[in-house]
């Protein structure tokens, strides 16, 4: 069985739901504290053992690979002022291997990671998506990494969602419905209805993919919005061979639009070393 080293991320989204500052800045690129989104989810990657990312871009996304390349002139001059603090922050968004494709003509999740065709091979990679960010003590994707260690199949991670939101997303049924963490899946369906939602596990931003997952992209009939998605064709692979869900207990952040972004913001405010104690005292000032 052939070890994970690469993930997709695809980053070529318009950020329509952060207007009007998406004009003209990568959502991605939107700070958490003083953290750029997108590089939450590659620290993911790498602490998880992945070797090689290929982001999938899109038309001003320019700023990324700029933000992830190397800066000797900032780094020179950090290091000439003996700020070792700060040069260490500059340094650490390098250190893993990145390639960028542009996606020229942007259809849908699915067509975003079939970008990746020739650089995944015939290897099982990750995806991960840029507008949930997940803590737990273990990188959910290593969790993903660990599971398909177990089951050399495609997995789709999942959490619990509340009814009347599970139309937000891609929805799995586990077989026999069930209850265990890691559980072989008996079909997936994208945004449903609540009424025909077969469950209420949710799949969240993290796939572990076997490389068959590529033909049936190329194959794969457009769906919800008009795009190909890339739920329709994880729920064609499961007619070929098994694919599992596996249920994260862990904290999920979702920055994918104001509100969420928002919360996220003050949640990791309220652990960063140098902003949590004065953060908590303004908090109480504007509660009374």
């Amino acid at each position: 069985m052939n070890k994970v080293r690469k993930a997709i991320i695809p980053v070529g989204g318009l950020g329509t739901r952060f207007l009007p500052i998406t004009k003209s800045v990568a959502k991605e690129m939107l700070p958490i504290i003083d953290k750029p989104t997108i590089q939450f989810i590659i620290e993911e990657a790498k602490e998880a053992g992945i070797e090689e990312i290929l982001l999938v871009t899109g038309r001003g996304k320019r700023s990324i690979e700029d933000y992830f390349d190397s800066h000797p002139e900032l780094e020179s001059t950090l290091k000439e002022k003996g700020k070792t603090d700060l040069l260490k922050l500059v340094e650490d968004t390098t250190g893993i291997k990145l390639h960028f494709i542009r996606q020229t003509n942007p259809n849908g999740l699915g067509h975003a990671i079939l970008q990746g065709k020739s650089f995944i091979g015939n290897e099982p990679f990750v995806v991960l998506l840029g507008d949930d960010l997940m803590a737990d003590t273990k990188p959910l994707t290593k969790q993903l990494m660990d599971a398909y260690e177990k089951k050399g199949r495609s997995i789709v991670a999942t959490m619990a969602m509340p009814l009347e939101e599970i139309s937000k997303y891609g929805v799995v049924s586990p077989i026999e419905n069930s209850s265990e963490q890691l559980c072989q899946v008996n079909g997936l369906v994208e945004k449903p209805a609540i009424e025909d939602a077969p469950s209420n596990l949710a799949i969240i931003g993290r796939y572990l993919l076997t490389p068959a997952i590529f033909d049936l992209l190329e194959k794969q009939e457009p769906g919800v919005g008009n795009e190909i998605q890339l739920t329709d064709a994880i729920a064609t692979l499961n007619k070929q061979e098994e694919v599992y869900s596996y249920e994260f207990k862990g904290t999920r952040y979702d920055v994918g639009d104001k509100m969420g972004f928002l919360k996220t913001n003050i949640e990791y405010g309220l652990n960063h070393p140098e902003l949590k104690e004065d953060l908590k005292t303004y908090l109480k000032t504007i509660t009374l």
